[in-house]
């Protein structure tokens, strides 16, 4: 039995067992979007060129886009603080040219 397991696994002819409780088994071993940083943390950083990709992150934080991959919700947060400062930042720049 263990030795047909083993030419099995190294065949690649094998599956994974699924878990009564969670099917969700494996799923996040799928690699990350974007080139592995998932979709949040490349907004935060391309968000320094093109902001708007700062506000693209922050609805699809604000739309609770991390519930189908729990890992991209730092990214997602990250870049809805990083749009806030910028509208700020902003806003007090208009305030103090015009005023």
């Amino acid at each position: 039995m263990i030795s047909s397991g083993l030419e099995q696994h190294k065949s690649g002819n094998y599956r994974l067992l699924g878990d009564v409780e969670d099917n969700r088994l494996g799923y996040f071993d799928q690699p990350l979007p974007c080139f592995g940083f998932g979709i949040g943390w490349s907004c935060m950083l391309f968000g320094f060129v093109f902001p708007v990709l700062w506000y693209y992150a922050t609805i699809l934080y604000f739309r609770n886009y991390y519930q189908k991959d729990p890992r991209e919700r730092t990214g997602l947060a990250a870049s809805a603080i990083a749009a806030m400062i910028f509208t700020v930042a902003v806003l007090i720049t208009l305030l103090i040219i015009f005023i």
